[in-house]
């Protein structure tokens, strides 16, 4: 990151029962450094009937990959989840900043933890992982599909939100990911009714991964 911390300006997130957290954006800095639209999409996602508009979240434990500001981990942790909030170590003051800022939100837990994907494993067991527009980089995919499969155990739910992107070679990343995504994981689309009736795009998709179960 190359913009200090005191250079941030806050973007508000409101939740359905009229809290707002306030999460710190830098001004200067790579991609992880704003909220993206996918991060709203897939947070007000966790306040939809899908998830009895949030009851469903208490004392779940949640990890979240490449969470940049934190803000979809905030949200469940205000929901009552446990919230490990992950992402590369030049990211964690970010975050850490950010679960300081809503402190007095959070009703389950929250942590920032780096986490190199495909290099780390942390905690045995995770009912959710959470990931917004992380499929972003040619070099990152393989990796990333490996932090996914290495956290994802019998009964986890991997909820991946991404916006659909048609310029470069982010078509082919895409195609990429789902392909190795698919070879570990069983892959399903949340139809676009479910999601939020506000925070919602036809081009950002949420998908749910789950183990493949055994055909034995």
């Amino acid at each position: 990151m190359d913009a200090p911390l005191q250079n941030t300006f806050v973007r508000e997130v409101e939740t359905n029962k009229s809290e707002i957290l306030k999460i710190h954006q830098l001004e200067v800095g790579d991609v992880g450094c704003v909220v993206w639209d996918a991060a709203l999409v897939l947070s007000k996602y966790l306040e939809t009937p899908d998830f009895k508009n949030g009851e469903l979240l208490k004392g779940k434990e949640i990890l979240e990959l490449g969470a940049g500001t934190g803000c979809v981990g905030l949200v469940a942790a205000n929901m009552g989840a446990n919230a490990l909030i992950t992402d590369l170590p030049d990211f964690i003051p970010l975050i850490e900043m950010n679960i300081t800022e809503n402190k007095s939100l959070i009703k389950g837990s929250a942590k920032a933890l780096p986490l190199r994907w495909g290099e780390d494993t942390v905690q045995d067991y995770f009912h959710y992982i959470l990931l917004a527009d992380c499929i972003y980089y040619e070099e990152s995919i393989e990796p990333l599909v490996k932090a996914i499969v290495d956290h994802c155990q019998e009964n986890t739910e991997v909820l991946c939100c991404y916006e659909e992107r048609t310029t470069g070679n982010k078509p082919q990343l895409q195609r990429k990911f789902f392909q190795l995504i698919s070879d570990n994981l069983d892959v399903k689309e949340v139809p676009l009714d479910h999601h939020d009736s506000h925070f919602r795009s036809e081009d950002i998709h949420i998908f749910k991964f789950t183990r493949k179960k055994s055909t034995w």
